[in-house]
């Protein structure tokens, strides 16, 4: 996985996207000969694109969003005369990796899980496109003279983060063996040297058994003491873990203290997550090529397979027992459901009634003007098309019917005064 120039793993990303705003609806009457009262033909806008997430299974890094912060969509366009509708405004659809979470960076919430090829997740909504004048007409009003705006689209911060999506997860100290291991056993090269912290990102590997089995196989840099807490290397990596469905814990048999070392990882791997210390486990014995691990395998086999369920002696640099490693590994996956686990979302239950909705609060600030904050009103006055006396007068009798009116003279609103709801700035008339 691709680091950035300034070393930052690049498995998380924050972008920010913007949906397009709707078209604005017009103003039209036929004009036809010998047609003396032609009626409105003003057409709607179009809706704003939206923007989507869409995983893609041939990606594995969020490197793309280095360069690229923020993402728009098209606005719709506006309606015309002969009741024509504005275009809609195109949809931007972003790719990203398998095993990608989204969560709104403002509040923290997840929004969605994107884990199978081509699943979507709409992040910003495209604003509604305004009404154009042959939408009002009535009997009443057979010749109306007003249109709407087009509403904003959505804007947010999102968060972007990568959990990688493989079957088997290599986990052990550093120089255990992961990743001349994974060379062995896959297409994969990972570098290879003889000092600590040799892997410095997660590794990806496909192991080809025969025609009709495989698997990806993810090498993990090294663990520590500590990682769970944000020491070395391994605590940036110990969520990529969570995806896999099965760890093949590699330990060093020539260290004198190898058993030790299998405990601290364990102890690591549940601080960091309960759950880890509960997935399938197949311990891995490796350097066997050597005289002191080979002396040692029979005592370290007995201590280890007090808590493992499998344990098979391996050398990674020579062969051996690989192939009963691989075995192993096969007869476990193939017992275990193939789907990740998605991630679980918070339940939202709506109420009845919004009540952030529909509420109206009404206060002065300190230089005299008066603000009206209702969610459902400000939304209503950024369509009105204030150079249209129809729309204008419209909107009073709303404030008149809800008792908006009333409320803002109760309060002492005065003639001449400046009221302001959402980004409209009115002066008080009555």
């Amino acid at each position: 996985m691709p680091y950035g120039s300034d070393g930052t793993l690049l498995d998380e990303a924050r972008i920010h996207v913007a949906a397009g705003d709707g078209g604005n609806g017009v103003v039209s009457f036929r004009r036809e000969k010998y047609i003396p009262l032609g009626g409105p033909n003003g057409g709607n806008g179009g809706p704003g694109g939206s923007v989507y997430l869409e995983s893609s299974p041939g990606l594995n890094t969020l490197v793309s969003f280095r360069g690229q912060r923020h993402i728009r969509a098209e606005r719709g366009g506006h309606g015309g005369s002969k009741d024509k509708q504005g275009a809609a405004g195109e949809d931007v659809v972003v790719l990203v990796p398998l095993g990608t979470i989204v969560y709104d960076d403002e509040t923290d919430a997840p929004l969605g899980d994107l884990l199978a090829a081509g699943q979507r997740l709409l992040v910003a909504k495209g604003g509604r496109g305004g009404r154009g004048n042959a939408s009002f007409a009535s009997s009443t009003n057979q010749a109306p003279r007003m249109a709407e705006r087009g509403d904003p689209g959505e804007q947010r911060w999102v968060r972007l983060e990568l959990k990688l999506l493989a079957d088997v997860g290599l986990v052990g100290l550093p120089n255990a063996g992961k990743s001349t291991l994974l060379s062995v056993i896959s297409a994969a090269r990972p570098k290879v040297a003889d000092y600590p912290f040799t892997t410095l990102q997660p590794n990806l590997g496909v192991v080809l058994l025969d025609d009709s089995f495989s698997f990806v196989v993810a090498d993990m840099p090294g663990l520590i003491a500590g990682a769970s807490r944000g020491a070395g290397l391994g605590h940036r990596f110990l969520r990529h873990i969570e995806r896999t469905r099965l760890i093949v814990h590699l330990l060093d048999g020539a260290a004198a203290d190898a058993y030790e070392a299998y405990e601290q990882i364990r102890e690591e791997l549940e601080a960091f997550d309960p759950k880890l210390a509960q997935k399938p486990e197949v311990v891995a014995i490796n350097k066997l090529d050597l005289p002191e691990a080979r002396e040692r395998f029979e005592a370290l086999r007995e201590l280890v397979g007090r808590s493992a369920t499998m344990v098979v002696g391996i050398s990674a640099a020579t062969g051996e027992g690989v192939p009963d490693l691989l075995n192993q590994v096969r007869w476990a996956l193939e017992r275990m459901p193939a789907e990740q686990e998605p991630l679980v979302l918070p339940e939202i239950v709506a109420p009845a009634v919004d009540e952030d909705e529909v509420a109206v609060r009404i206060f002065r600030r300190a230089d005299g003007a008066w603000v009206v904050r209702s969610a459902w009103l400000e939304r209503l006055a950024r369509r009105v098309g204030w150079g249209m006396p129809e729309a204008v007068d419209r909107f009073q009798r709303t404030l008149d019917r809800y008792g908006i009116t009333a409320a803002l003279e109760e309060a002492g609103v005065a003639p001449g005064d400046t009221v302001i709801i959402g980004e409209s700035e009115l002066e008080w008339q009555r």
